[in-house]
């Protein structure tokens, strides 16, 4: 038994199996996703990757079971999320934590109070143990002194960093960043990686990362899986993008990583 169980926190946490996502109705349905299978390796970096309307956020829907696929099997360390009820899909949602575009932050609440809200909601810790426990993430993503401070008293940096100590108060199994950067300038958005980079081999969580900020992105990456018309490839480094032989991947590296030919 105990074999079975370090084999089993070893396997991918993530698996998409034959999934298929389409929209619009019969007869003018737009494939987003056609026959996709692959696995997101535990306690590591995903990066997905694609163009616009490819099926970046689309996938972070269905792996959340806010999306359900129209046929295939995604599992979450190995529960089918297309399949169970609302209270199983609930609890299974404990495991996530999530960063979403523009943080998504309480405009009325303080910073202190945002990152507290997952706390007061989802547990039934004491004040002190929650007082505790956000003072400690807030020094540790170095945001002592601003406890007290509103979302639009903040850099956009800044509100990321809120956002991310809010995503982690229920130390997450999983992380998922939806285009975590946008709006940030070039300088800010190093940082911002270089933040998840650290926050990510410290915690040792699964982050899965969607983001348009190619190919600055690539450096977290551990796995990178690239959309196209509904199919997939995955790599785990850059130089297998850049030595693929498949004509629309050449192009995509072509545009997002520089002349190739």
């Amino acid at each position: 038994m105990i074999a079975e169980t370090e084999q089993d926190q070893a396997g991918p946490v993530v698996e998409f199996i034959e999934v298929e996502k389409y929209f619009g109705e019969w007869g003018q349905r737009h494939r987003v996703l056609h026959g996709v299978s692959y696995s997101v390796p535990r306690g590591k970096t995903t990066v997905i990757a694609g163009g616009s309307g490819q099926g970046k956020s689309v996938t972070l829907k269905l792996i959340l079971g806010l999306l359900k696929p129209d046929n295939g099997r995604i599992l979450v360390d190995g529960q089918d999320v297309t399949r169970l009820s609302r209270k199983k899909l609930r609890d299974l949602r404990m495991k996530f934590g999530v960063l979403f575009q523009g943080a998504a932050l309480f405009d009325s609440l303080s910073v202190f109070e945002n990152i507290a809200l997952p706390l007061r909601e989802r547990t039934r810790l004491k004040e002190q143990e929650i007082q505790d426990q956000v003072a400690a993430t807030l020094e540790s993503l170095e945001l002592t002194g601003h406890e007290n401070k509103f979302p639009a008293q903040l850099s956009g940096g800044m509100q990321k960093r809120v956002g991310l100590a809010r995503a982690l108060q229920l130390d997450p199994e999983i992380v998922l960043f939806d285009e975590p950067t946008t709006g940030l300038d070039p300088v800010m958005t190093r940082e911002i990686y270089d933040l998840f980079r650290r926050t990510q081999e410290r915690l040792g969580y699964t982050a899965i990362l969607v983001s348009h900020d190619i190919p600055q992105v690539f450096d977290l990456a551990d796995q990178i899986v690239l959309l196209n018309n509904g199919e997939v490839d995955t790599f785990t480094n850059v130089g297998q993008i850049k030595d693929s032989e498949k004509p629309h991947i050449r192009e995509f590296a072509n545009m997002t990583l520089g002349d190739l030919s």
